[in-house]
């Protein structure tokens, strides 16, 4: 999360690279001014006529301002409010993924190693709900405001501690609830753009994804060479 420029932009791209790589099929088929909704209302992305379906309107504020530390507008491109990242998040709590209903969820819970797959008696819009209560709750009594209204360097300190586990309250362990902030904001990110996120395929134009081109497998005799075209959704979105 660091501010220079020299070290972010290298560093993004390969985050980009790596998470797309990691990403199911599926899945793969803006600068925001802290506390402001207006302005991340006017980027592309998040529509000013959007109405969250899951998250209140302290969680939404939230949201916004947490996804645009995680992936912020620089020289390469927009960052993840203005792609409508938090919209892409807020869609996936009503479909079966928010509700935990795509894997066992079942007692007994136990903590166990990533391979066993999710452990966790929460499903993510629970997560999402009391972990995000919680936090606002920790930086007004530290800072006498909520998340959305710390200064960028305050945001990311506060995410900071909750990657590292330092910052667990209400029963929400601090890495599990950066790991389902993250994870959903590189999916929106990359995702098509029929589910919310990445709304002008700028995620896919940075990494020479080319989408959901019919032509695409026509090139592949041609290692080594840039794809000349620009990414289509499967909705037939096409970049600008």
């Amino acid at each position: 999360m660091s501010d220079d420029n020299q070290e972010v932009n290298p560093s993004r791209r390969r985050f980009l690279q790596r998470s797309l790589a990691l990403l199911p099929a599926a899945a793969a088929g803006s600068l925001l001014t802290t506390g402001n909704t207006a302005q991340a209302a006017q980027s592309e992305g998040v529509s000013a006529h959007y109405v969250p379906v899951f998250f209140n309107n302290d969680e939404w504020r939230f949201l916004l301002a947490a996804v645009d530390r995680l992936i912020p507008q620089d020289e390469l491109g927009p960052g993840a409010v203005s792609e409508g990242v938090p919209i892409f998040i807020d869609k996936q709590m009503e479909l079966p993924y928010g509700h935990g209903q795509l894997w066992y969820m079942q007692p007994p819970f136990t903590d166990g190693v990533p391979e066993l797959g999710y452990q966790s008696s929460l499903a993510p819009r629970e997560t999402y709900r009391r972990g995000i209560k919680a936090i606002n709750a920790w930086c007004i009594s530290e800072y006498g405001k909520v998340f959305a209204e710390l200064t960028h360097s305050q945001q990311e300190a506060v995410l900071t501690q909750l990657e590292k586990g330092e910052l667990n309250r209400d029963g929400v362990p601090g890495a599990l609830f950066f790991t389902q902030l993250l994870e959903n904001t590189k999916e929106g990110y990359l995702a098509d753009p029929l589910h919310g996120g990445n709304q002008t395929l700028a995620s896919w134009k940075l990494i020479g994804f080319p989408g959901a081109r019919a032509d695409y497998p026509q090139v592949m005799d041609n290692p080594n060479r840039p794809y000349p075209l620009g990414p289509v959704s499967i909705s037939g979105k096409r970049s600008v």
